[in-house]
């Protein structure tokens, strides 16, 4: 495993971190046992994962608590979130507290290494900022967090605009931010400022179903044909890709997702989620990987680099109460 320091936090991190939640949850969204997670987490801390990201929404911290029992806890990053409620201008700052007290229950921990506050839009950053941050940073001085962290809405805001106004605040050392090859414009919005004000990141939808889902990505490159914002012949293309899969390149388009990301200035962790533990290893395999060759990136950029908001379709999730 390859690590990387998580910006101002000092944290010592993996590259690949392993996300509790997205459409799998470790296996139990796709039917898989609690045995079943418990063993992907567990794969992932004998490859050298020590960064773990779930959620109070997720319902997997309990058992992330579990697998990570006996666990030397300074071995390992665990990186919760606040329910989305907690954005809703009306919500008292009490409900973070409940949730991050919740949380520090159900994984069996005195302390969470990043507390992020979960989907904060634009509209709500106000909020945030001023209403729900304070209470959680008294609550940091008690020693129930490290440090404080706030999770962009990437279908809700393609632009980063909520990232690119908590970037600079100076209260928020890590962000969740959404990058993949066809939703490029963080390179632009978001980590020029990331960067400069020492702000972690944790990259989000470097795969999702556009990339993973047999048929996704042909329909996604017709839609954009039509309203003339890629090639026609990238719509005819059965596999409009497969440029990327070459000796010297590639293995798949999943591996090239991955390789992609992981190698821009700016992206700290990439997290993925799995529930199997061949994909697991093949993952943190191609998260090891040298960077894409320059051409293939290069044609990425000048194909793609221009979209905004493709590929971001987000999981289904219900907010836990408290």
């Amino acid at each position: 495993m390859d690590y990387t320091t998580l910006g101002r936090t000092g944290l010592r991190v993996s590259v690949g971190g392993l996300g509790c939640g997205g459409f799998s949850r470790l296996g139990l969204g796709t039917g898989k046992s609690e045995a079943d997670a418990i063993g992907i987490i567990r794969g992932a801390l004998d490859l050298g994962v020590n960064l773990f990201d779930t959620a109070a929404a997720y319902g997997t911290e309990p058992v992330l608590g579990r697998a990570l029992k006996g666990v030397t806890r300074e071995d390992v990053v665990i990186c919760t979130k606040a329910p989305f409620g907690v954005s809703n201008p009306n919500a008292a700052p009490a409900r973070a507290v409940a949730s991050l007290d919740r949380s520090l229950t159900e994984l069996g921990t005195d302390y969470i290494d990043v507390y992020q506050l979960h989907g904060i839009t634009p509209a709500a950053y106000d909020h945030a900022v001023r209403v729900i941050a304070p209470a959680l940073l008294r609550e940091k001085e008690k020693g129930k967090l490290r440090h404080l962290g706030i999770t962009e809405t990437a279908p809700g805001d393609p632009q980063h605009d909520m990232v690119r106004r908590a970037a600079t605040d100076g209260i928020w050392d890590v962000a969740m931010i959404a990058f993949h090859m066809l939703h490029q414009n963080a390179r632009e919005r978001a980590f020029p400022l990331t960067r400069q004000f020492g702000v972690g990141t944790l990259l989000m939808f470097a795969v999702r179903n556009i990339f993973s889902q047999p048929g996704r990505l042909q329909a996604t490159l017709r839609d954009l044909a039509a309203d003339g914002l890629v090639p026609q012949s990238l719509a005819d293309d059965s596999d409009p890709l497969g440029f990327l899969v070459h000796a010297g390149g590639a293995a798949s388009v999943i591996d090239a997702a991955y390789r992609y990301v992981r190698h821009e200035p700016g992206v700290d962790v990439v997290l993925f989620g799995t529930g199997d533990l061949s994909h697991l290893r093949s993952n943190i395999a191609s998260l090891l990987k040298p960077p894409l060759p320059e051409a293939d990136r290069a044609r990425l950029n000048r194909l793609f680099g221009h979209l905004v908001g493709v590929g971001l379709d987000a999981p289904h999730l219900t907010p836990r109460r408290g």
